[in-house]
């Protein structure tokens, strides 16, 4: 689920819809989170499909720790990637603004902790020589997205949080005790889906 202050919004023909802030939401703020609403396919379902439907399932897919393909129902699926991103994933099936996001500023995520299945290329971007976003980038970059999400969540405490309640009960705990600073964040890398064990697992 997309936080409230949020809307849809048609960017040009190039790059089609974006999602957007309609208010300030503050740095550390929960922007989206994992709901019993997404759908989960396994792969097993996707590869059953018609190719056409198959292709149009994908684009608007993610892949989690486990290779499933999540599809949110909401606005949620119509966020861009940019390798700046406005927003950032953690560890717990949810993302924080990963600095104030202004009215009028576009949510975004970095593609590369998706899991993607392929490949995606994208518009350069100023200051960044990354070009595409490739399905091993949690590998690479980790680190890096470790700490700008554990940076954020400094925050947490102090913003407010209209998508909490909806944290899986699994996490609720170990997300207090980060925003208390009691404990440490885990790595991104627990969101990374190894194909090559799935690989050796079949054979």
């Amino acid at each position: 689920m997309m936080h409230p202050h949020t809307e849809l919004r048609f960017i040009n023909e190039s790059i089609g819809y974006g999602v957007f802030a309609t208010k300030l939401i503050p740095k550390g703020t929960i922007t989206w989170i994992l709901d019993d609403l997404d759908q989960k396919f396994d792969e097993s379902y996707i590869l059953s499909l018609d190719p056409l439907l198959r292709e149009r399932l994908i684009k608007y897919c993610y892949r989690d720790n486990e290779g499933k393909y999540i599809l949110c129902w909401d606005i949620a699926r119509y966020v861009n990637h940019s390798f700046n991103s406005s927003c950032i994933a953690t560890p717990y099936k949810f993302e924080v603004a990963a600095r104030d996001i202004y009215p009028g500023e576009e949510l975004t995520d970095d593609y590369g902790y998706f899991n993607l299945d392929k490949p995606f290329y994208c518009f350069p971007e100023p200051g960044c020589s990354r070009t595409k976003v490739m399905p091993n980038d949690i590998l690479r970059y980790y680190k890096e997205w470790d700490q700008k999400a554990a940076d954020a969540m400094r925050y947490f405490n102090r913003v407010e949080q209209p998508l909490k309640h909806l944290i899986e009960h699994q996490f609720i705990d170990k997300v207090n005790a980060i925003a208390l600073g009691k404990e440490k964040m885990d790595s991104i890398l627990l969101c990374y889906y190894d194909r090559s064990a799935k690989m050796k697992a079949v054979s």
